[in-house]
């Protein structure tokens, strides 16, 4: 009799964990807290590229910046890296990851090396940065949150619609 109850106890276990919807895979994504003095800057330049720049305003704190020329669907990205990381950007936005092999080149004002790079506006980390508003740059195996304080979404998906041509 003990032997059966236990079977049934499991066999219901078994089943009330079956019957549960399994989780959105963005529910668990989590819009990071914006960092105090630090935001996305959209720069529009009529005679030229535009820029999505994330650090201190009027500072040299530039964690990274995205240039593109109106309608080029493609993406400078440029930024500073430590002495002896790899010459990559790596990102992450909302689970989507990308790795983008850079050009490095002495910073000349600072330690370390000033990074540049190619990539479409296009990629799926991108799409997903122009929806979430925040993207994670690695640095090795540091991770630093480049997220917007509210109201910089808005800057965020203008600079894309201007580089894929969509705005006026």
């Amino acid at each position: 009799m003990r032997r059966l109850l236990c079977i049934i106890a499991l066999s219901a276990l078994a089943a009330a964990c079956a019957t549960r919807p399994a989780p959105s895979p963005t529910a668990a994504i989590a819009s990071p807290a914006p960092t105090p003095g630090r935001d996305w800057r959209l720069i529009e330049d009529p005679q030229g590229d535009t820029r999505l720049a994330y650090g201190g305003e009027e500072s040299d704190d530039l964690a990274l910046a995205l240039d593109c020329a109106p309608g080029a669907r493609r993406l400078t990205l440029s930024g500073p890296a430590a002495t002896g990381v790899r010459p990559e950007f790596h990102l992450e936005s909302g689970g989507d990851t990308e790795r983008y092999a850079a050009h490095a080149e002495d910073a000349g004002f600072t330690d370390g090396a000033w990074l540049t790079a190619e990539a479409a506006s296009t990629d799926p980390v991108f799409l997903r940065f122009r929806r979430l508003g925040w993207v994670a740059l690695w640095r090795g195996e540091q991770r630093e949150m480049l997220a917007g304080h509210a109201g910089s979404l808005a800057g965020v998906k203008r600079f894309f619609d201007v580089c894929e041509g969509a705005a006026s």
